[in-house]
């Protein structure tokens, strides 16, 4: 996600990423900062997901994000705090990992919905001989069945249009927030087979060339938010 969105960042935002980091940092390297930082700050447990009813219509803020307590807000959050010309260097520099780490969270259908289930996390989920659950499963599980990280890249990057780029990088946060809403919907939860009470899903290749499409296409929608997101803000 990060490399394709740096091949359609502008020479200002790259500029900018470039001064925002300490020398020797990339975004790709810091890509996983939020993550390692969740257990010694609760505090941004919530800011990963937003937890939209699945059998809701969509998202309702008032609802789904009460207080700004979710991936919605904060991103919006974060991406003003990026450029703040009054905050610290540090936290700019947060703000940007931060901004760069939920807009890839976003884009997972299981950060956008719910089940009662915690996104996910509570579906034990038996995939090609592995115990895991649904969440882990498109959180790593998946993307592991894919091509190695450069070919991947390639390969994304090559399926990307100039149509695509601009339909994707249109819009606002809630809207694809709802996007992945409803891939979680009519897809990831849509396609698991029915399973006996207390038992593992079991899951195999069948799943995986079914939505190894959306996959796909979720990380390169992703790729080019981020790189508008970060285009838009250093303007």
């Amino acid at each position: 996600m990060v490399r394709i969105a740096e091949t359609l960042m502008t020479p200002a935002a790259k500029a900018r990423v470039q001064a925002t980091l300490m020398p020797g940092e990339s975004l790709e390297d810091l890509a996983s900062w939020a993550d390692e930082v969740r257990q010694s700050r609760p505090q941004t447990y919530n800011w990963h997901f937003v937890d939209i009813p699945l059998d809701s219509t969509g998202l309702d803020m008032n609802r789904d994000c009460a207080g700004g307590d979710c991936v919605i807000a904060q991103i919006t959050n974060f991406q003003t705090a990026w450029v703040n010309p009054t905050a610290t260097a540090e936290s700019r520099r947060e703000a940007l990992l931060f901004l760069v780490h939920l807009a890839g969270d976003l884009h997972q259908p299981l950060h956008c919905a719910n089940n009662n289930d915690k996104g996910g996390n509570n579906v034990p989920v038996a995939f090609l001989g592995n115990s895991t659950n649904l969440h882990a499963l498109w959180d790593s599980g998946l993307l592991r069945t894919l091509a190695g990280e450069d070919q991947l890249f390639a390969t994304l990057s090559q399926a990307i249009t100039a149509d695509q780029i601009t339909a994707w990088s249109s819009g606002t946060v809630e809207q694809w927030a709802g996007e992945s809403f409803q891939a979680a919907k009519g897809a990831v939860y849509a396609l698991l087979p029915a399973a006996e009470k207390g038992q593992p899903v079991a899951l195999g290749q069948l799943y995986e060339q079914m939505v190894e499409s959306l996959l796909e296409q979720q990380l390169e929608k992703a790729g080019v938010r981020l790189a508008a997101i970060l285009n838009a803000s250093a303007q």
